[in-house]
């Protein structure tokens, strides 16, 4: 239960220093509640810090603006370790190149603290294009250049993107469909309207495994353990392909380095832990971990990656 253990001591591998928490945790998750795999996999979290800290953690949904609106309000929270973002691929890496006002700096804003993981996408299609594997997709859209749709939940998001990655590696051209509700892009996938999606893994699962679309590759160096039988793009050629929407934890910059550290060992632990390892798999998180420069690096380079997508795609968003 929360509460019982004095801040100050240890909890398994994790010292928590004198005075922290003093009050409840606060996590910005910059999604509506119950919105996919953000909210789960924050809720998740949220619950297994609680068996471990000596006060409770809350989840504060804040959506908006592709995540801008709960990043910019973590950023102006005080940095006493008690406000937390919960964020992501799209707002951290993708809003600096998408909109030309940003009201918050991702590499100057806030202290790194962990890169959760990743769930990656997935490339799959109509069912009546009777095409089952990737070279034979590929060879399909060379042979009908800009004949073929690809849906995404919006213009700048992981599927737009994943797409965008595919259509460079490639060469080859695709029109892009962006939906406001994602169900609708379903709709439209299963009557063939559009014919191809990027969706992330645990999107597109419960219609991979009712036989609604085609399944052709992950776009991940790993399989998924949602759908263990879909190859990655590497295993089938196309190495240097992965695309998903990576998870990751964030202070406000200022927060004292100690506090910093005490989050990054308790998160680490909880993801090395076997039943809070498991209920992270089983929401399609290939789990990652490790030290806060590790979310360092990764940010730096995701940065410049999808400022290139986002170039080549002509999407610019105010």
């Amino acid at each position: 239960m929360p509460g019982v253990v004095p801040s100050g001591t240890s909890l398994a591998n994790v010292t928590l220093p004198a005075g922290w928490p003093e009050r409840p945790l606060r996590i910005i998750l910059p999604a509506a509640g119950g919105a996919g795999t953000a909210d789960t996999l924050a809720r998740i979290l949220a619950q297994e810090m609680d068996k471990r800290l000596p006060q409770r953690t809350l989840v504060d949904n804040r959506p908006g603006a592709n995540g801008n609106v709960g990043a910019t309000a973590a950023a102006r929270s005080a940095p006493d370790g008690h406000t937390i973002l919960f964020t992501w691929a799209g707002t951290m890496a993708t809003s600096p190149a998408l909109y030309r006002d940003l009201a918050f700096n991702p590499q100057r804003d806030f202290e790194p603290v962990i890169l959760l993981g990743n769930v990656p996408n997935i490339l799959v299609v109509n069912n009546s294009l009777g095409i089952r594997d990737l070279a034979a997709f590929t060879a399909y859209v060379r042979a009908n250049p800009g004949r073929l749709s690809f849906g995404s939940s919006g213009n700048g998001s992981s599927m737009h993107l994943a797409g965008e990655l595919y259509r460079q590696a490639t060469g080859t051209e695709m029109v892009h469909i962006p939906y406001a509700g994602i169900q609708q892009g379903f709709t439209d996938l299963f009557t063939g309207r559009i014919q191809v999606m990027f969706n992330l893994v645990t999107g597109a699962a419960p219609q991979v495994r009712a036989g609604q679309v085609t399944p052709i590759a992950v776009l991940s160096d790993q399989r998924s353990a949602v759908l263990p039988d879909v190859p990655t793009m590497a295993e089938l050629g196309m190495p240097g392909m992965e695309f998903g929407s990576w998870f990751c934890l964030m202070l406000p910059k200022g927060t004292p380095a100690p506090i910093v550290q005490a989050l990054n060992a308790l998160v680490n632990e909880i993801l090395a832990e076997p039943e809070s390892r498991a209920r992270f798999t089983a929401q399609g998180l290939d789990i990652i971990g490790g030290a806060p420069d590790r979310l360092t690096t990764l940010l730096d380079s995701e940065i410049r990656r999808h400022a290139e997508l986002v170039r080549v795609s002509g999407t610019r968003l105010e």
